[in-house]
């Protein structure tokens, strides 16, 4: 039976386009152009979800929310709203809408809200996001959790089993923390956890990629800007800080903040006041801190790149994150997890992974970590036709990455990849030359020679980590990516 979503909105055209676009996708849609007609169709109706803008000729949001909630608590609501009304968005979520979506519309970042808003809805229902199942851990007795909720699962293995512990301890604490892991371990994740097992779990939860933000923008997407306070400030901005009162705001890859937003910060962080850039007013905020970095503060600090004070506030709880490949009793699980969700998102039923892909998991060091292991099971359920993932769908370098670590040897072993279950048999290389390779001995042949050298030396340091070869090469992903295209690394 289908799902149903009722889509409110006073304009008739964006009613049309989302009744089209959603029934093209399996779902049962009715509309209403006013909060009274839509109330009325509600009663009627039953959606499994409402859609509804923010602004309505009749009612504002938060009244037609709060009309909704009083007959039907347990129904996600999704709002749609314009960019300047965020923060009064965010502030009908604590009223108990499930999510906002912000104008102009993308169909894809549509529909994956709401199919995130009906799976949440279907776990509140069979037992609430915060299920926990309790098993046996050991032979004396001591109970292990496990959490079953949708967005996050941890492992069996006792480097899961410890970090659970520590997410435990610390949530109900009101302490700041720094998040250690590699890129793609799962640091958002985990401070989402922490969130959400805190007293602040009805508050928001803000998230910020420091590494993704321009210099000159960093100040402003933090702590906001008044309209005309530089050129291009064409209207209020509400920073992260004040996006995240009353929750949780997580700063990932904050050793990237530029030195002067620290000093910034810092004064926010001990004050629990700001201003926006512009602004002679103070703000009050009141934000629990965490935050990510895939290199410690404390030696970048000691370098001069981050301040040390700004470190000794963040650092009052850490936590380490462990890599995929140092969790691989918990492999399959995590895989069935990703499956499971993919399954939900493209309306399939794979089973599982065949036993050849079973063991290329397994083989495999996964330099990307879990979101690595994300997409490579979103790419193969996609491609996969029967019931099972077969090897057939997965990608090039994970079934020959063997090739790609020791692309110039003659005799090829797997002796210097970190952390495999067990020696693998030898490959024979290729005996071709190299393509840059040239009869005739030139500059150009043998700086093209010194480069493949170079950069194969370095992706091996770091497991083929591409972010951390590009860094220690002093170049970005593109140009290694590039680079990599042009010596034959790439395939």
């Amino acid at each position: 039976m289908a799902q149903k979503i009722l889509v409110i909105d006073d304009d008739t055209d964006i009613c049309l386009l989302l009744r089209r676009f959603l029934s093209k996708h399996g779902f049962e849609v009715a509309v209403a152009h006013n909060g009274v007609t839509g109330l009325a169709i509600l009663e009627e109706f039953h959606p499994d979800l409402v859609l509804t803008d923010f602004k309505l000729g009749d009612m504002d949001g938060a009244t037609i929310l709060t009309r909704i909630k009083e007959k039907f608590p347990h129904l996600p609501v999704l709002i749609i709203t314009g960019y300047s009304d965020i923060k009064t968005a965010i502030n009908v979520m604590k009223q108990g809408a499930y999510d906002y979506i912000t104008k102009p519309l993308f169909p894809d970042e549509i529909l994956l809200t709401i199919r995130k808003a009906l799976n949440h809805s279907q776990t509140h229902e069979q037992g609430g996001q915060f299920a926990e199942e309790i098993t046996p851990a050991t032979p004396g007795g001591a109970t292990r959790r496990k959490s079953t909720q949708a967005h996050y699962i941890f492992g069996e293995g006792p480097e899961s089993t410890y970090l659970y512990k520590q997410v435990d301890l610390v949530a109900p604490t009101n302490y700041s923390v720094l998040i250690y892991g590699e890129s793609g371990s799962g640091k958002e994740a985990v401070a989402l956890e922490i969130h959400k097992r805190s007293k602040r779990a009805s508050g928001p939860f803000v998230a910020m990629d420091c590494g993704a933000i321009s210099r000159e923008l960093a100040a402003s997407e933090l702590f906001g800007h008044e309209k005309g306070s530089f050129t291009g400030a064409l209207a209020q901005k509400i920073g992260h800080f004040e996006m995240a009162n009353g929750g949780t705001l997580f700063l990932d890859e904050v050793g990237n903040l530029p030195y002067d937003v620290q000093v910034s910060l810092l004064r926010v962080v001990q004050e629990r006041k700001l201003r926006r850039i512009g602004g002679n007013r103070e703000i009050d905020v009141d934000v629990r801190l965490i935050v990510a970095s895939n290199e410690r503060l404390m030696d970048a600090a000691r370098r001069g790149r981050f301040r040390e004070d700004l470190y000794y506030r963040f650092n009052e709880f850490s936590i380490d994150v462990p890599p995929l490949r140092e969790r691989r009793s918990d492999l399959m699980i995590f895989a069935q997890f990703f499956l499971d969700k993919t399954n939900i998102e493209l309306g399939k039923q794979v089973k599982g992974f065949t036993p050849e892909v079973e063991r290329a998991f397994r083989e495999y060091p996964w330099p990307g970590n879990l979101r690595e292991l994300r997409n490579v099971i979103k790419r193969s359920t996609l491609l996969t036709e029967g019931d099972y993932v077969d090897a057939r769908t997965l990608p090039f370098e994970l079934l020959n990455y063997e090739k790609l670590l020791f692309f110039d040897s003659g005799t090829i072993t797997t002796s210097s990849v970190q952390d495999l279950p067990s020696p693998q048999p030898s490959y024979e290389a290729p005996t071709a030359p190299k393509p840059y390779a040239s009869s005739k001995v030139d500059l150009k042949s043998a700086a093209l020679e010194a480069e493949y050298e170079m950069i194969l030396n370095v992706l091996k340091q770091v497991n083929f980590n591409k972010s951390k070869a590009a860094q220690a090469l002093g170049i970005d992903r593109k140009t290694l990516y590039n680079k990599m295209k042009n010596i034959n690394l790439s395939n």
